[in-house]
This record gives C-alpha cells, structure tokens and sequence, in this order.
C-alpha cells in the first residue's frame, strides 16, 4: 500500500481532532439536546443515547474517518472509489451538505443581528409594543413575519446584511481552505466551553438554580416506555456528530494515512456527547432561574389581587406565606376566591415549558437574560458563543461541498482555488435569499426539518452497506491494520457488518411510519410534500 496523492495537511493533530470537533458540535449540542431531556425524563434521556452512542454513532464515525483517511478523497471520489454505482451517494451528501450550509449560515445571520443589538441598554427586546416583548421583537422586529409561506412578503434588509456578514465571515475563514481554517478552529472550537464554564458558574448563584438541576437529574423511568423517545435519541447522536454530510470524510482526506483514526472516532464522539450533557448543566440552570421567577410574578400578581379584594394590610401575604394564606381564604369565603380567577402558580408547570432551536436561543433565553444582572454582559457572551458553534459546523458544511468538486477536478486549473470558493459562497448567498424574505422562516424550518433528516438516514445506510459488503469487511480491516497498526476488535466488526444497519433501517421505518400517521392537510405548501421531493430527488 502506498501513499495517494499529495494533500494539504493542517498543522498538527490538535487541529484536526479540533476540526472535527467544532464540526460535530453544533447548535444541536445547546438547544436540542437540553430540549429533549427536558423532553423525556431528565437523565433517562441518557441511556437510549448512550446506547444509540455506541451501537449507531461511533461505528459510522470511525468508518467515516478511517475510509476518508485510507482513499484520501471527498465524498464523491470515495464513493465512487469503492463502486461507480456508488457515487451518486457522494453527490448526495455534497448536496445535502450545500443546502443544509443554506440555512445554517442564516441563523448565523440571525445570532449577527441579535449580538449587535445586545450592546444596546437596555436589551431593545425587553421595552416592545406589547407584554410578549421578546416574541414582538423575533417574530415581528427580526424576522417581520407575513402570515404565511404563501405570502412572500419582501426582503428584510437588514437581514440581507447580516446574512452577507455572515458568508464573508465563512468565505475569511476558508479562503485558503484547510489552512486557514486550522487557524480560526482554535477559537471557534474553543471559546464555547470557555463561555459555557462561565454561564454554568454564576448561573448557579441565580435563585431557582436547583429547580432546574433538580428537573434535569430527575430520573423519570416511564419515559422509556414511549418507543419515540429511542427514535429521537437515535436521531439526536446520529445528526449531532454530522453524519452522512461528507464533511468528516473531506477533513481525514488531509490526514497522513499512518494515523489512528480509531482514536480520533472515540474522541469526537465522547468529547461530542460530554458536551451536549455539559451544555445542558447551564441551560437548565437558567431555565430553573426563569421558572422561578415566572412562579414569583405569577404568585405576586395573585397576592395583589387577594390584598385588594379582602382589604388585607400591605406586605401581610408575601411569597413565604401565599400557600398559607390562600388556603385560609379558599375556607372562609370560598366563592369570593373563585370569583376573583387568580392565575394557577405552579413551579413545576413552568418548568416544564418546553423549548427548543430558534425557540430557546432567541426567545425562551432572551427572555431569561433580561432578568439577569448585567445582562448586555450575558446576552453578548451568550450569542457569541453561539456564533462560534455556527462558523465551526459551517466550515464542516462548505469542505463537504468544495473537497468533492476540487477532487473531480471540475474547476479548470487557472482559477484560483480562493476565486472558487469565493464563488460556491456567492451563489449560496444568493439562494439564501429566500430566508430573508417575510416568509423566510417558513421556508427555514422545511430546509430544517426535512432536508437534514431522511436524506442522511439513506445516505448513511448506503454508506455503512457499501463498506461492509462492495469494499469488503475485509479488505476494510486489512487497511485499518495497515493504517493504525491493529485490526478492528468483534465490536467495530459487529456493528460495522449487522447492528449498525439493522439501527439505521429501524429509524428509517420508525420515522415513516410516525410521518404516515400524521393527519394529512392538502396544502400546496405542506412540508410532508416537500419531505417527499427530498426523498425520492436526492440522487442515490
């Protein structure tokens, strides 16, 4: 075996583990993950992922570096590699890497425009037209939805320059490519844990702090009883470490072929899920906070109503006593308490309140930030660390779609590689577009739901079918051995060859089925029929 062609290399091995790092972990890691444990029973949520870790995450991880390690190509030449009827795999995760780059680059757009405005004093979502401010200042200051997708409405300027903000920040980065984006990983990969230590350190000072722990490490075993919590657990690992985008692929392609890849495999995906669980120690915390202080505004406002109507002294009902006397009311005089329709303040309900992706970055946290002290201070911190989680998945994203078309040698050689990189980020600007447009969002969530969901199922599956049984199992392990010095042990070979697909194929069938049952709307604009053009049109 010898070497393949000449590659560029990054500098050394701390930059690529933390390439795929900041790839792997994403916005998923700090709004979803928190989202779904809240979910389904606080910490038994971790054991279908835990599970799901190891028999799905980690067996395709490992393939999916050691194969782009061992043939030194993207995902089209790999693909194609291993089988010409093969490629097609290659195109589709290039595709489905370019449009996913679509909308992650305008919530980078998004998380642009709300760090300039936390400078402001106060925060401008804390003073809006209406009581919901913060929802006011998304819905209507932000994004100036239109009623629905129908309705197109017109291009929202100033998001039309955050999102030009945002490709020449992305094109900066990855002008000359694996090089320079070896430089900018070491703060973009970093400076969240950075920021998250920091939110989880004085976030345990706030009052309501231990409601939300308390929530989060509260084991509720009857959930594992709902079969959709094994489905989102498997979805969840398998999306979180990106997957099936042939960006993981592209960055091994740089690595010297005497590498342990097997090692990198484990440490991206524990240093990937440590993180998801990390990350939701302060979010919960914060949430905890809000709760709390939903509760005491709730029981203030009935303590005031209670004061007025029985003509009881100022500061005589306070919040250690509002249980106390509520129930002495609710004995004397009944009817009157009924009558008065005071609100039900229930701590728990509160914590409950559920939410996730642009719901918990740019509404539920937003929310929570103007209670806090200093919180120009948080909400700057906060949106820059989200920044970060963006910019690192976005150079996972653009490498998944250059390393394939650079491989194929499409590009005449007298452009500049700079000059064509520049141009994939023109033209991704310009198809952007459609996401600053008053019906943005709408079309946001269907790129969301849909384009980065069953595609990378299929895609996945064909990718672990093609290696097991048209590459070999075989001849596989033979160029791990050559590789990292030592062949792969029963639990790669089981889960490469039987449980891994098995998995994949159960998700697959779960996920259709869940999607059948849904009550059908005749919509032109429907995302199911959107679903099904990605199906049946993404090229396998």
């Amino acid at each position: 075996l010898e070497e393949i062609t000449q590659r560029p290399k990054g500098d050394n091995k701390i930059q690529y583990l933390l390439t795929c790092i900041g790839f792997a972990v994403g916005l998923g890691n700090v709004w979803r993950f928190p989202y779904l444990c809240q979910t389904y029973g606080g910490g038994a949520f971790l054991i279908p992922y835990v599970i799901a870790l190891v028999f799905e995450g980690l067996p395709l991880l490992h393939m999916e570096l050691a194969i782009g390690q061992r043939l030194r190509m993207g995902s089209v030449g790999v693909w194609s590699s291993i089988s010409p009827y093969q490629g097609g795999v290659g195109v589709a995760s290039m595709l489905v890497s370019f449009l996913v780059g679509l909308f992650y680059n305008m919530i980078l757009a998004w998380i642009l425009w709300y760090f300039f405005h936390s400078f402001q004093s106060p925060l401008p979502w804390r003073d809006c037209p209406i009581n919901i401010s913060v929802n006011y200042f998304w819905y209507r200051e932000t994004l100036n939805m239109t009623p629905n997708i129908e309705t197109s409405g017109s291009l929202q300027w100033w998001l039309v320059l955050c999102l030009a903000s945002a490709w020449c920040i992305v094109y900066i980065c990855f002008i000359r490519g694996i090089e320079t984006v070896g430089k900018a990983i070491y703060a973009t990969a970093t400076f969240p844990y950075l920021v998250l230590t920091i939110f989880l350190i004085t976030a345990l000072t706030l009052p309501g702090a231990s409601d939300g722990l308390i929530y989060l490490f509260t084991l509720n075993w009857e959930t594992l009883k709902n079969p959709k919590v094994w489905l989102d657990a498997a979805t969840q690992i398998f999306f979180s470490l990106s997957l099936a985008f042939g960006g993981l692929i592209a960055f091994s392609s740089y690595n010297p072929q005497k590498n342990n890849c097997e090692r990198d495999a484990l440490i991206v995906g524990c240093v990937n899920s440590f993180t998801s669980i990390y990350a939701s120690i302060p979010i919960f915390v914060i949430l905890g906070f809000k709760a709390n202080e939903n509760n005491n505004n709730c029981q203030n406002w009935n303590i005031l109503t209670l004061t007025n109507a029985f003509n009881i002294g100022v500061g005589n009902i306070t919040l250690e006593n509002y249980g106390e006397w509520l129930n002495y009311l609710n004995k004397t005089d009944p009817s009157e308490v009924e009558s008065l329709n005071l609100k039900a303040c229930n701590l728990q309900t509160f914590l409950e309140e559920s939410a996730s992706g642009t719901g918990l970055a740019f509404i539920l946290f937003t929310e929570a930030v103007i209670e806090m002290p200093a919180s120009q201070v948080w909400a700057v911190l906060f949106f820059v660390m989200l920044f970060c989680l963006s910019l690192s998945s976005m150079f996972g994203n653009l490498e998944g779609v250059l390393t394939p078309l650079l491989d194929l040698h499409i590009v005449p050689p007298w452009i500049p590689k700079e000059a064509f990189t520049g141009l994939i980020c023109l033209i991704s600007f310009a198809v952007a577009l459609i996401f600053t447009l008053g019906s943005g969002n709408y079309w946001l969530e269907i790129f969301n739901s849909y384009v980065g969901s069953v595609p990378l199922l299929i895609i996945a599956f064909f990718e672990i079918i093609a290696v097991a049984y048209v590459y070999g199992i075989n001849r596989f392990n033979d160029d791990i051995e050559w590789m990292t010095g030592r062949r792969p042990n029963i639990y790669w070979q089981a889960t490469w060859r039987f449980i891994s697909p098995f998995m994949l194929l159960v998700v697959f069938v779960a996920y259709v089925v869940i999607e059948a049952e849904k009550q059908p709307t005749y919509n032109a604009w429907n995302p199911d029929y959107v679903s099904f053009f990605f199906f049946f049109y993404v090229p396998l």
